[in-house]
């Protein structure tokens, strides 16, 4: 009994903070899906990532807001602002997710297992050999709780997006990945700056204080990419 008077109390904190949550009732207002558009909207202010005419791979992209947002960066002011952007698209983004994806118009949508290598080749079809400008990952695995297996597997999934990264960016191409501090940061700050000329860490102000995720973010591949 006490374990369930603890979970509802936790719910009922989540759920509270999340109604009360500004980024919330921003994105409830701009028409994105989630409030995790403000975090790449920060990012991309900060650096500058996204520009009309861009390849965007968008990896676990589900529900969608990432991909709203970079879909927004490339239409025209009319439009439409925020999530609600349709019409022309000066550009090509293309995401993937295990998870189901109302259709964004504009947005190629492939879903499958990025740890397939079937459902890799699909994305590599779509790519269809062209350099991808950015790389933008939020992908995570379901957590069971238990801190060295997760960060296991949270370390597999960044592993894989930076492998996609260094075979199919533009040379002066960036990516963009959502890991979480605590074991194994380090080595995925180490992997970054092995295969990229600058690293950033950055933690959004759409992310919660309380969440451990933070977003690495490399600049520019030290080999050769693709022209």
């Amino acid at each position: 009994m006490k374990i369930k008077t603890k979970s509802k109390k936790v719910n009922k904190a989540w759920l509270h903070d999340h109604l009360t949550d500004p980024y919330v009732k921003l994105a409830q207002k701009e028409g994105y899906r989630a409030r995790a558009a403000y975090k790449l909207k920060e990012i991309d202010e900060t650096l500058g990532l996204l520009k009309p005419g861009q390849l965007v791979v968008d990896l676990g992209a589900a529900p969608g807001a990432w991909s709203q947002y970079v879909r927004q960066r490339f239409a025209p002011k009319e439009a439409g602002s925020g999530g609600a952007a349709v019409g022309a698209l000066n550009g090509q983004i293309i995401a993937l997710d295990l998870l189901d994806f109302e259709p964004i118009e504009g947005v190629q949508f492939i879903q499958g297992d990025f740890r397939e290598e079937a459902v890799l080749a699909q994305l590599e079809a779509a790519v269809q050999g062209r350099a991808v400008d950015v790389v933008i990952s939020d992908m995570a695995p379901n957590l069971s709780g238990i801190p060295s297996s997760d960060s296991a597997r949270i370390a597999h999934l960044v592993e894989l997006a930076v492998e996609f990264a260094t075979r199919h960016l533009h040379q002066n191409g960036a990516i963009v990945c959502k890991v979480f501090h605590g074991s194994g940061y380090s080595q995925l700050v180490q992997l970054f700056k092995q295969h990229f000329r600058v690293v950033k860490p950055i933690k959004p102000k759409a992310s919660r204080d309380k969440s451990s995720e933070t977003f690495l973010v490399g600049l520019g591949l030290k080999q050769s990419g693709k022209s």
